[in-house]
């Protein structure tokens, strides 16, 4: 499959992320200098990425945008080992503590990128090719004059749309209220994707394979609720003839 997209340079566009300071222990520090090689992929090496050139195998490819400290990508990743799994990430503790899960629980269907992911994927994911996205709780951009900075809004949503395979899915989790409403209202617009809740909110249930996290423990404590979007692609129809 050829990557239609025009190379996007990563400075750019409007970042979906605010680089947080953070220190790394000396455990990330050390897997991500000896361990990144082994499961990292980097912007020079990557060409068109797909299962067969990161996994050396055919199982369906799904990217994860943002994945904080990673402990539910590597859950996931151990619990649905008929599928790959790409991680990206652009905060380096994280990258490192993912690293050190995948090291330890000895995943061979996990792998990380560490970088902004929207120039990697218009850069490097050939469209139709993923078999879903998952975007756990994205920074909110609170305020209105920053909503242009979240990563659900119109042109993203068609852009990650035209990546998956018909039936590939999107997967969105958010507990900022506002953000869910305006988000939903994106993708029910958006005429690439089906909504495939079954309950009359079109509000979708935790799937059974996603772990809850210390993140949305918290959420909930706190008195917020947590709302998530489980939509599909549409099967692509052939043109009728006259």
């Amino acid at each position: 499959m050829e990557n239609t997209n025009k190379q996007i340079d990563p400075s750019g566009h409007i970042k979906t992320y605010a680089l947080r300071t953070g220190r790394m222990t000396d455990a990330q520090k050390k897997a991500y200098h000896t361990l990144y090689s082994r499961y990292g992929i980097t912007e020079a090496d990557s060409g068109i990425v797909s299962s067969e050139k990161l996994f050396s195998n055919s199982k369906p490819l799904i990217i994860e945008i943002g994945f904080g400290m990673g402990q539910a990508t590597s859950e996931i990743a151990q619990k649905r080992p008929d599928y790959n799994f790409l991680g990206i990430e652009v905060h380096t503790p994280g990258v490192g503590k993912l690293l050190i899960l995948i090291e330890e629980l000895k995943l061979d269907n996990l792998k990380v990128f560490h970088g902004d992911a929207l120039p990697f994927l218009a850069n490097h994911i050939a469209d139709n090719s993923l078999a879903g996205f998952h975007i756990f709780f994205p920074d909110p951009w609170p305020k209105k004059r920053h909503h242009k900075r979240r990563i659900i809004n119109k042109e993203n949503l068609a852009f990650f749309t035209r990546k998956l395979k018909p039936e590939g899915y999107i997967y969105f989790i958010t507990d900022w209220e506002e953000y869910a409403e305006s988000a939903k209202a994106i993708f029910d617009a958006e005429p690439g994707l089906y909504n495939s809740s079954l309950h009359e909110s079109g509000w979708a249930e935790r799937q059974d394979w996603r772990p809850v996290t210390k993140f949305e423990l918290r959420a909930k404590q706190e008195g917020r609720t947590i709302r998530e979007l489980f939509y599909r692609k549409r099967e692509t129809k052939p043109s009728s003839e006259t």
